[in-house]
């Protein structure tokens, strides 16, 4: 399982999960896409929304397989292999303080199903009880920010988080890496804070970075996968994906 995480907001953490989803739908791997952002601008965007009984607060009040069952929904790229645990704004009754026992909610909900080849947990982009209880289910936590100064300090947060995780109620989390999302080629801003990212975290930075283009956007907003959608922009956009994903795909086999 890969937590997908950023304690900042706006650095495009939904597009990146949006991206490896798509990748993966393309690879012909079964996904599941777990979004626990109280937003649920991921099961907006998979084509999810209304479609299943119960959501992913009902799974964290009671993690059995029938309540996972009910909330899990087929996504509209492709309803055979890409399907969603369904977000909802309910969610934000466990971002607060969580207890200890509670932390283990999603993973023991997580832990009942084998029929998928990648499971994609989508975090809110804040340290609270749901950011917590994604990564507490996962094998390997992904950041991604952008090139900018809180960007920045906010990535250097949430290698700090995933530290702590991994000392207390999540031994079995690594940090995958940092996906660079948003970059623009031609910003002497960014290429500086790009070097700063390099110095701070060395190997972890994944490569490729993400470039900013107009295709993400125009596929999200068309409800579509940005592999399906056309042009050299979003061919280049989905190469990196497909990169990013083979290598999440390789350290998870090694876990």
């Amino acid at each position: 399982m890969l937590g997908v995480c950023s304690l900042k907001g706006g650095v495009g953490k939904t597009s990146v999960t949006l991206g490896l989803a798509s990748a993966a739908m393309t690879a012909g791997m079964r996904t599941l896409v777990v979004d626990l952002d109280p937003q649920a601008d991921t099961t907006l965007a998979l084509g999810a929304t209304g479609a299943a009984a119960q959501d992913v607060a009902a799974v964290l009040d009671n993690p059995a397989r029938y309540v996972v069952d009910s909330a899990i929904a087929a996504s509209s790229w492709d309803p055979d292999l890409l399907e969603v645990l369904m977000g909802s704004a309910d969610s934000v009754r466990h971002d607060g303080p969580t207890y200890e026992h509670r932390l283990h909610n999603l993973s023991t909900a997580l832990s009942t199903l084998d029929e998928y080849d990648l499971v994609l947990v989508d975090c809110p982009p804040s340290l609270g009880g749901l950011t917590r209880q994604g990564l507490t289910a996962c094998s390997r936590a992904l950041v991604v920010t952008e090139p900018g100064l809180f960007s920045v300090t906010a990535a250097a947060r949430a290698f700090q988080a995933i530290d702590t995780l991994r000392r207390g109620p999540a031994p079995a989390l690594q940090p995958l890496g940092v996906v660079v999302n948003r970059v623009r080629a031609r910003s002497s801003e960014q290429t500086y804070r790009q070097q700063e990212l390099e110095g701070m975290f060395g190997p972890l930075i994944l490569s490729p970075v993400i470039p900013e283009r107009a295709a993400m956007q125009q596929a999200q907003g068309a409800g579509r996968a940005i592999h399906d959608w056309p042009g050299a922009s979003a061919t280049e956009l989905a190469e990196g994906f497909d990169a990013l994903l083979a290598r999440a795909v390789r350290a998870m086999s090694e876990t």
